[in-house]
């Protein structure tokens, strides 16, 4: 069964030929309009959404499909207690396909564990957004032609921002791509992407300021400061607005710029900025709509799978990293893999503690 926890889970081959019949949907819509008729989507979203619970809703219909779930979990069973693993089970029943975002890093690759039909990670907490990729980078390829020899700067929230993980992790399949990295301290990429950029050799700048690196960028990604992440809201304040992007400051900006945002924005970008053509991220949601309707349809191919109702791993361990899936759903057993810088779990991407590093794969399951 093929899951998409994280878009680099395809292949290269595999993505080509997703990006394909992206463009072809994008070019010829109504020739698809009855690809999915009798089947149903499960949408599971934990965490309020706008742009993305609607872009599945709508991509599902516009093939014809029917949508079923909720987008709050107070009107759904999780409320009276029901486990992450129950949950997926029963809509995995109905649903041909599920869509699911938690606020809780790792849940879509727990829910995979359970579930018989394919799953789609909609943004797990502040660890990754596959599909916000997948509309990224048909947004680079429809307008730049290719992802190689280019220069991105990446400016906001870099520690909670899960679009820009998953960004970073594709983009590692790209040549020659250099990343400015523009965030204050308190929002630096996370240790376990600074070390993912490191082993796979991509060249990339830590910097404060956003001003004095426009001038070369090819693409800016800009990202909003987000309030949700924050443990305390006085850290929140004093961060927010640190960055703001005006049609001033694109003076001196390449005139074929992109300038792309995951949305929504709160302060980040002017309204002035709006009407500038080298402005693309309202685009951007347009075509991560048709993207996400070619990964519908493609992850629709595969048959039903049972699933076993248990996991093994190491049962007697937990994950330190509080917001990972297993603190909240302690049936989960923890499971690691082996990187240069010790044991990670799994499900959040985080070191366990130095008594937990002990591989998955040495247990013998």
């Amino acid at each position: 069964m093929r899951h998409i926890n994280d878009l680099s889970d395809l292949t290269m081959e595999e993505f080509r030929e997703l990006y394909k019949l992206t463009s072809n949907i994008i070019d010829r819509p109504e020739g698809y309009a009855d690809a999915c008729r009798g089947k149903v989507l499960g949408s599971l979203f934990y965490e309020p959404s706008t742009r993305t619970n609607l872009s599945f809703s709508t991509a599902m219909m516009r093939l014809g499909g029917s949508v079923v779930g909720f987008n709050n979990p107070s009107s759904s069973s999780a409320a009276k207690g029901e486990s992450l693993k129950d949950t997926i089970c029963m809509v995995s029943n109905y649903a041909d396909l599920i869509v699911m975002r938690n606020p809780n890093e790792g849940a879509a690759k727990a829910a995979s564990m359970f579930s018989e039909v394919p799953v789609i990670n909609a943004g797990d907490g502040g660890h990754l957004h596959p599909t916000q990729t997948l509309a990224d980078m048909t947004t680079i390829l429809r307008l730049r032609g290719s992802a190689d020899n280019m220069k991105i700067g990446i400016c906001g929230d870099l520690k909670y921002g899960r679009t820009v993980h998953s960004l970073i992790h594709f983009l590692a399949n790209y040549e020659n791509v250099q990343f400015y990295l523009i965030s204050p301290r308190e929002l630096a990429i996370p240790e376990y992407l600074r070390q993912f950029m490191k082993s796979h050799k991509m060249k990339f700048f830590e910097i404060a300021g956003l001003e004095p690196v426009l001038p070369m960028l090819d693409v800016l990604y800009m990202t909003r400061i987000q309030r949700e992440r924050f443990p305390s809201i006085e850290e929140y304040y004093s961060l927010k607005g640190i960055y703001c992007l005006t049609a001033a400051k694109l003076r001196n900006a390449k005139k074929d710029l992109l300038v792309m945002h995951p949305l929504p924005r709160v302060d980040e970008i002017a309204q002035d900025v709006d009407d500038d053509p080298r402005a693309v991220y309202f685009d951007q949601a347009r075509y991560g709509m048709y993207a996400r309707m070619a990964l519908i349809l493609t992850l629709l191919r595969q048959g039903r799978q049972r699933m076993p109702k248990s996991v093994k791993g190491l049962k007697n361990m937990r994950c330190t990293n509080p917001k990972c899936i297993t603190r909240s759903e302690t049936y989960l057993p923890i499971r690691t893999h082996h990187t240069e810088q010790g044991e990670r779990c799994l499900y959040c991407d985080q070191i366990v503690a130095p008594h937990f590093a002990r591989r998955f794969d040495d247990m013998g399951y």
